[in-house]
């Protein structure tokens, strides 16, 4: 406990205790309904993650960097909480090595940007796995694009024009996946709620009431 707390490792220990009030909260609020993740995602700009494309505007390496690591595919949350970890354990693992070696823990300020830079391979990795095992490995076959047409229902969140929410559905092969939905200024879709994703916007979709009766109870 006292290195944890030395002032070198506060930082990256701080990350691990955020780490678990966000668990703790996350699990609270579900109890009551409502989740954080849709607030994390309304942080994060609302871009087309396309990592060919050149950086022609402002915000494009952020907007590269976040469909790297695999933003849009993967709950928010997730990733952030693979963050917290891989950076609070990466730089304690680190500062373990440098007072083995030196006798003291280097200054946290000097590590954290070689830490935050170790940390974010892990978060694609989580990411990755997450995509593949949990969400679905995104292939020709099923990939964004083919979203458009399904009908999905919110599971964090409200959505409403300009605060997204996220929402579930499972293809064809029942594989499930986790997308972000938001709808036109005269719609708001609450959690439980089903929608109809007619339109890739970026990292979100587009989505309108489903109004076949089919398509509601399927």
């Amino acid at each position: 406990m006292a290195f944890l707390l030395q002032d070198g490792n506060q930082l990256f220990t701080g990350a691990l205790v955020l780490m678990l009030m966000i668990a703790v909260l996350e699990g609270a609020m579900l109890l009551i309904g409502v989740g954080i993740s849709d607030l994390l995602d309304n942080l994060l700009p609302d871009a087309d993650i396309d990592l060919d494309a050149p950086d022609t505007e402002a915000g494009g390496v952020l907007t590269k960097l976040l469909g790297w690591l695999r933003f849009g595919e993967v709950p928010a949350l997730i990733l952030l909480v693979a963050f917290l970890v891989g950076f609070g354990i990466t730089g304690l693992v680190i500062q373990m090595f440098a007072n083995s070696l030196l006798g003291f823990v280097l200054p946290g300020w000097l590590l954290a940007i070689p830490v935050l830079l170790l940390a974010l391979p892990q978060v694609r990795f989580v990411g990755n796995l997450l995509r593949k095992f949990a969400v679905g490995d995104e292939t020709e076959a099923v990939g964004r694009k083919s979203f458009i047409g399904q009908v999905a229902v919110i599971t964090i969140g409200e959505a409403a024009a300009g605060s997204p929410a996220e929402a579930r559905f499972s293809d064809q092969f029942g594989t499930t996946h986790y997308v972000m939905v938001e709808p036109d200024e005269n719609e708001t879709f609450s959690q439980g709620e089903k929608v109809l994703l007619v339109e890739e916007c970026g990292s979100n979709f587009r989505v309108i009431r489903p109004t076949n009766q089919h398509l509601v109870n399927n």
